[in-house]
């Protein structure tokens, strides 16, 4: 083989091997592209594995604590109203202390018992609770319970004319009625009267 002959083929490996070269480096950052990418899929997979982890115990938090303070509303939910009726209670007490002793001062033991009243009177308007007391209204089946008819010549007929016990309003939700009697025409006047007044007030079967 002549001097020339080798110088050629000496080229052509090192052409061949430039191609290869110059073939296999598009090849190389290709690769290099996709582990770049799957290095970044890969982080963010477990970032938003963590964050799935971290809301999953936040909500876990946030169930036990909304079940406690549920536990503690049941619990501790009239704490506040006690606060207020304890005093009434305390004054309650001295009075029955105060009751027992012969000497007592009967115009003091009134002025306490007022007192008591009007300080269970304040916790009751801070709870919203209203009371009832229908005498001289009109019946209304909705508020008030009849205990019985009675024949008045002085009241319209379905009026209250008495209260025996008075009813009670929580934020506009009846808790108990007020206890009444309702009065009804005298015998011989009006008698088709069926228990609804000038007023509107509601109807009393005067059979039952």
């Amino acid at each position: 083989m002549s001097n020339n002959e080798k110088q050629t083929e000496v080229s052509d490996n090192d052409q061949s091997e430039e191609d290869m070269t110059e073939a296999q480096e598009p090849q190389a950052a290709a690769d290099e592209d996709i582990h770049l990418l799957l290095e970044d899929a890969r982080n963010k997979a477990d970032e938003h594995w963590n964050d799935l982890l971290r809301t999953r115990a936040e909500l876990d938090n946030l169930r036990k604590r909304s079940t406690r303070d549920l536990e503690n509303a049941h619990k501790f939910g009239m704490e506040k109203f006690i606060q207020e009726i304890l005093p009434v209670w305390d004054s309650l007490a001295m009075a029955v202390t105060a009751a027992s002793d012969d000497s007592v001062d009967l115009a003091k033991m009134r002025e306490g018992m007022d007192l008591t009243l009007k300080m269970m009177s304040s916790a009751m308007d801070k709870f919203n609770i209203e009371e009832v007391n229908p005498d001289g209204q009109p019946f209304d089946p909705e508020l008030h319970q009849a205990m019985s008819m009675q024949e008045s010549a002085d009241a319209a007929p379905n009026t209250v004319i008495n209260v025996f016990q008075k009813g009670y309003l929580l934020n506009g939700r009846l808790i108990r009625p007020a206890m009444v009697v309702v009065a009804k025409a005298p015998a011989g006047q009006n008698t088709a009267y069926q228990g609804e007044s000038d007023d509107g007030g509601g109807k009393i079967d005067e059979q039952a």
